[in-house]
C-alpha cells in the first residue's frame, strides 16, 4: 500500500516559512528585481541550513556569535567577497524584517557591519578599442545585422544585458531619437538613441528582424533581438556574441558590461554632466554613478605622467 503523501513531503521548517515570507515582502512591496530575489534565495537557503546543522530551529535562538559563525562558514568555503558580503546583507534584512513585524524581540545582526568593499575601478574599453570592435567587417545577412546592432547598442546606450534582451519592438522610438528601457527593479528610463547605433537598429529592424522572426513557424514575438530560431535571443547569447566579435579584434573575453562602463566613461570624459549620466544608466543612487570619475580622474593621471617633462624626476 503506498505510504501517504502527508508523510512522504517534507514540511517546511519554521526558518524557511519565515524566509520565505521575507521574499516575498522584498518582491511584493520593495519590488526588487527577480534577479535580486534568487541571489537572496539562494542566501537563505543556505543560511536555514546552517542554523539548522547548529541545532537552531527558531530565528529567537540566533545570536550574534551565531551569524559571524555563518560569515567565517562563507569565507572558509571559498566564497568571494562580494559573495559573503551579499550574504550577509540578506541575512542582516531578514533579521530587520522578523523584528518589524514582532516575530522575533530582539536583531542580532544589529550591531554587525557590512564590510567596506575594496573600491574597484570598472573595465573600460579605449575609444579607438570600441572603434576597431564596431567598425570591423559583420558577416553578411540578418545574423549580422543582428550582431552588429547589438553591440552598436550596448555602447551607444549604456544599456545592461538584461535590458538588451528585454527590448521590445513597441520600446524603439527611432525618430524621436530614444529607447525606453526597463531597468533594475522594473523602473522604467529613456536611454538616447542616435547616431551609429540608431542606423545600426534601423537596418536590423528594417531588413534582418523579420527574417529570422520567420523561422518561429508561427510563434510571434515582440522581441527587438531574437535568435536562429526566432525567439528573444538570451542573455547568454549576448554574451556569446560579445566574446566573438572581441576576439576577432584582439578583446579576448570581451564581456557586454565591459561596453555600458566604456559608455559611462568616455560620456563623462566627454564632459557629460554626473546627474544627466546617472539618469541614462538607470542608477538609483548618484554614488554609484560616481566611480567613473575616479576612471576619469586615473585618465588625467596617466595622460600626465606621459606628457609631463619632469612627472618622473
Amino acid at each position: 500500500m503506498p505510504a501517504n503523501k502527508e508523510h512522504t513531503e517534507a514540511t517546511p521548517s519554521s526558518l524557511a516559512v519565515a524566509a520565505g515570507e521575507y521574499l516575498d515582502y522584498l518582491a511584493v512591496e520593495r519590488g526588487l528585481a527577480r534577479n535580486t530575489i534568487a541571489a537572496y534565495r539562494r542566501d537563505l537557503t543556505t543560511y536555514c541550513a546552517y542554523l539548522e546543522r547548529a541545532g537552531i530551529m527558531s530565528f529567537d535562538e540566533v545570536t550574534r556569535r551565531v551569524v559571524e559563525g555563518f560569515v567565517a562558514d562563507r569565507r572558509d568555503g571559498g566564497y568571494s567577497d562580494a559573495s559573503v558580503e551579499r550574504a550577509l546583507a540578506a541575512v542582516k534584512g531578514l533579521h530587520a524584517f522578523l523584528v518589524r513585524d514582532g516575530i522575533v524581540a530582539q536583531n542580532p545582526t544589529a550591531a554587525l557591519r557590512l564590510p567596506k568593499k575594496a573600491e574597484r575601478l570598472p573595465e573600460y574599453l579605449s575609444v579607438e578599442d570600441v572603434s576597431a570592435l564596431l567598425d570591423q567587417d559583420f558577416p553578411e545577412g540578418e545574423m549580422g545585422l543582428r550582431d552588429h546592432a547589438i553591440l552598436e547598442v550596448l555602447y551607444g546606450c549604456g544599456l545592461r544585458v538584461s535590458e538588451l534582451v528585454g527590448l521590445d519592438v513597441g520600446d524603439i522610438h527611432i525618430d524621436d531619437g530614444f529607447v525606453l528601457v526597463r531597468g533594475k527593479g522594473s523602473k522604467e528610463r529613456l536611454s538616447p538613441l542616435v547616431g551609429s547605433a540608431a542606423r545600426a537598429l534601423t537596418l536590423y529592424l528594417t531588413e534582418g528582424r523579420s527574417r529570422l522572426a520567420a523561422h518561429a513557424h508561427g510563434t510571434e514575438t515582440s522581441a527587438v533581438f531574437l535568435n536562429k530560431n526566432g525567439r528573444r535571443l538570451s542573455r547568454q547569447g549576448i554574451h556569446a556574441i560579445c566574446e566573438r566579435y572581441g576576439r576577432q579584434v584582439g578583446l579576448v573575453g570581451l564581456h557586454p558590461h565591459t561596453l555600458r562602463h566604456s559608455f559611462a566613461t568616455h560620456m563623462l570624459a566627454g564632459g557629460a554632466d554626473l546627474r544627466v549620466l546617472q539618469e541614462i544608466l538607470g542608477h538609483a543612487d548618484i554614488s554609484t554613478t560616481q566611480v567613473y570619475t575616479h576612471v576619469d580622474r586615473t585618465q588625467l593621471t596617466e595622460v600626465y605622467l606621459a606628457a609631463h617633462p619632469l612627472a618622473h624626476r
